[in-house]
């Protein structure tokens, strides 16, 4: 009984704060999965490929982060937004992965004097993406939030 009383007086204060997160799906009809998904001050968005595939892993992977620029902007936010990001590579026939030519793709859009904001990353390997010819896959978790103090 001792614990009863504080745990339900606990459960009235987190109840009404878990209550009013607001979730808003942004998809289209004619796709089958939401591009992005919003949850409270969370961003979470699919992942993308280049819009053009005959480009190499750094020409690819620079299309991929101009259209979450894009898409971010859309919404509100900024790469300096993003606080994690999951990179799918493809190796070429050899079994070579070039992480080199992402990350030099990346280092252009994080880090930079202009934005100076990395993410948490992780970057594996995989056999294929959803297109043959396509050689990056990359989707990123951003969130809108306060502005810096000083």
């Amino acid at each position: 009984m001792k614990l009863t009383v504080p745990l339900l007086l606990a459960s009235l204060v987190v109840l009404p704060a878990a209550a009013q997160l607001k979730v808003q799906h942004l998809q289209s009809a004619d796709s089958g999965i939401a591009s992005a998904v919003w949850a409270g001050d969370t961003l979470y968005v699919s992942g993308k490929l280049a819009r053009s595939f005959d480009g190499d892993t750094r020409a690819q992977t620079a299309d991929v982060l101009k259209q979450f620029e894009a898409t971010l902007r859309e919404q509100g936010l900024g790469l300096g937004d993003v606080v994690q990001m999951r990179v799918y590579l493809v190796a070429d026939a050899a079994g070579k992965l070039d992480f080199a030519g992402m990350n030099e793709a990346y280092k252009e859009y994080f880090g930079t004097a202009a934005q100076p904001n990395k993410p948490a990353r992780a970057t594996v390997q995989v056999a294929a993406l959803v297109v043959p010819k396509a050689l990056v896959e990359i989707e990123v978790v951003a969130v809108r939030g306060l502005p810096a103090k000083k």
